[in-house]
């Protein structure tokens, strides 16, 4: 793989990974651009205890364009996109609408494929290997600045979930504080740990993998649905070795999370009629705390909010209002379609 880093016209990085023997025309942006849009603001809750990004710029932002319009295109003759090249594997870019910016964290576009018309689940093994290759490097890269607290990589796909751009795509967060949802997880694991001895996610691992709820396992990944799963399709994937983040990751690791998650969204598009809408998020430890980097783990949460053909489970009182949710579709369900698919 080929890493190249330049600037688009407004002064925001652009990242290309280029496949071994890929060939792709490197140009200017020639674009005439404003600055980047910025004036986020972080707000207190005390009563949550929880961090607000207050972001009222990103209202405007480019909102389902059609597909001769997608700035995630690669860019040709006089059609000037988001990715001055002809043509690409992976690009990473600074958003040109972040919701966090500057020294309070950044926040990065990750283009799947040059393909507008493909996804994740069909790109295969190979490409899904660059893509985890591109993720660790922007995870070591954006860890190691002071400012950023805790790294977080995601992809939202499909329309149902709000995505605003239909290219395939993800993002990554470079967040200037822990994540509520990191912080409960590592309080989980401190009580585990004091209580048992033990190590939460390898028994959570150990567990599920002896049960009815494995989806896929190969020689270093384990695929399973959570016994207490909160939505109608959700999939964890744990590494057998406890490592704190996607940096932390062998070659032969790499290789088989490409492997194994190829084939997860794969039988994931396959279980209704039309292809799956998720939120795929990668949990990783803090950047800069030890302790928590020796209790938290690397995996990944895939979740959907299609319960049935036509059908969208909706967050009722109880779930958005008090945090307690209700699954109308059983675990062990879910896990013997997806190996059934």
């Amino acid at each position: 793989m080929r890493k190249t880093a330049t600037r688009l016209a407004d002064g925001r990085e652009i990242i290309y990974y280029d496949e071994e023997g890929g060939v792709r025309e490197e140009v200017p942006d020639r674009r005439d651009l404003p600055p980047t849009a910025s004036g986020s603001e972080l707000r207190w809750d005390p009563l949550r205890r929880e961090w607000v990004v207050i972001a009222a710029h990103r209202q405007n932002r480019t909102h389902l364009p059609p597909s001769d319009e997608c700035p995630l295109c690669p860019s040709h003759g006089d059609r000037l996109t988001e990715v001055p090249s002809s043509s690409y594997d992976v690009a990473v870019f600074e958003n040109r609408f972040p919701a966090l910016s500057g020294s309070e964290g950044r926040c990065e576009v990750v283009c799947f494929s040059s393909d507008h018309d493909t996804s994740l689940a069909a790109l295969g093994p190979r490409r899904v290997r660059t893509i985890v290759d591109a993720w660790a490097d922007r995870t070591e890269e954006l860890s190691a600045r002071p400012e950023v607290a805790h790294v977080y990589v995601f992809e939202n796909r499909g329309p149902e979930i709000g995505v605003t751009l239909h290219h395939p795509h993800g993002q990554i967060y470079a967040l200037p504080f822990v994540t509520p949802r990191a912080e409960r997880d590592l309080d989980s694991a401190r009580r585990h740990r004091a209580e048992t001895g033990g190590d939460l996610f390898a028994d959570i691992l150990a567990a599920e993998s002896a049960g009815p709820r494995v989806v896929l396992r190969n020689e270093h990944w384990t695929a399973f649905v959570p016994e207490a799963a909160r939505w109608p399709v959700e999939v964890h994937v744990y590494p057998h070795r406890a490592v704190p983040d996607l940096p932390a990751l062998n070659s032969g690791e790499r290789t088989a999370l490409a492997e194994l998650y190829a084939d997860l969204l794969a039988r994931a598009d396959r279980l209704y009629d039309t292809p799956l809408p998720y939120i795929s998020a990668w949990h990783q430890a803090p950047a800069h705390d030890p302790q928590a980097r020796g209790l938290a783990r690397l995996r990944l949460e895939l979740f959907s909010v299609r319960r049935a053909p036509g059908r969208l489970k909706y967050l009722a009182g109880t779930e958005s209002g008090a945090g307690v949710f209700s699954n109308d579709v059983a675990p062990e369900t879910t896990a013997r379609r997806l190996r059934e698919v």
